[in-house]
């Protein structure tokens, strides 16, 4: 008999390049063992190098589309990444207030790896307002931390963010100066584990998507946070080890890297 596979439900855009976005998430959840669906949030022009253009999709059919999934899966996890504006995000929102027993990993994405903006000022509000409140562990790097809470200190970037609703908080650091990549992961109780990992030579297209989305795989199996997170740290590491350059910018992590041994 085929064993039954979680079903990690995940609200990503669309990237043409095949590096972040939707695609990554297939990849990673399809690597742990579970099964991805998927909603569109919102469609991206975009290369190896940089994001162009987003196009958001109809928050009425991102909701439809939503509830016709839960209807039918037992869905075990649900993963956030892309939003592309506020009305999508509210329409999320929407979704999670119908099921709060579901574990949600909130993927903040504010800024294009390439620099192109993301998320204007209505779109970070609803993010915080509506989204966090709703978060089982949000998973900003430092930019986006800092960007959230208004704070440079991580710690405090962590604790404010505890503070709007989210029940953990892991803040990556690949976008800092320290020779190695502390990631902090803020747990209830003013509780912080910092994880350190070799930094690696490259830029990476869809890092963040690849890590948020192994979260969320590793909570749908009933791992804790803890576990969850640790081991997403590192297979994300492991796929960006095994990076490959298809265009001319980007690296794209080897989410399937485990098929080449």
């Amino acid at each position: 008999m085929t064993p039954t596979r979680p079903v990690v439900l995940c609200f990503s855009g669309h990237d043409p390049s095949g590096g972040a976005g939707i695609q990554a998430d297939i990849e990673t959840v399809f690597s742990h063992c579970c099964h991805p669906a998927s909603v569109i949030t919102c469609l991206t022009e975009q290369d190896s190098r940089n994001v162009k253009k987003l196009i958001p999709q109809k928050p009425a059919d991102i909701l439809s589309q939503a509830e016709t999934l839960l209807a039918d899966f037992n869905v075990a996890a649900i993963k956030i990444g892309l939003l592309g504006d506020a009305a999508v995000a509210s329409a999320i929102a929407k979704i999670l207030h119908q099921c709060p027993n579901i574990p949600v990993v909130l993927d903040p994405i504010l800024a294009a790896g390439g620099g192109a903006e993301l998320a204007g000022r209505e779109l970070l509000t609803t993010l915080i307002e509506q989204l966090l409140p709703l978060t089982t562990i949000a998973t900003p790097n430092s930019e986006e931390a800092r960007r959230l809470s208004g704070h440079q200190n991580l710690d405090d970037c962590g604790a404010w963010l505890l503070n709007q609703g989210a029940d953990y908080v892991l803040i990556t650091g690949t976008h800092e100066q320290s020779e190695h990549v502390q990631n902090r992961l803020f747990m209830p109780d003013n509780l912080i584990e910092t994880f350190n990992w070799e930094r690696l030579p490259h830029h990476y297209h869809g890092s963040g998507c690849t890590l948020a989305s192994a979260i969320a795989a590793l909570l749908s199996q009933g791992l804790d946070m803890f576990t969850a997170a640790n081991e997403a740290q590192e297979f994300t590491w492991q796929a960006l080890a095994s990076a490959y350059r298809p265009g001319h910018g980007q690296h794209n992590p080897n989410r399937l890297f485990w098929m080449d041994a």
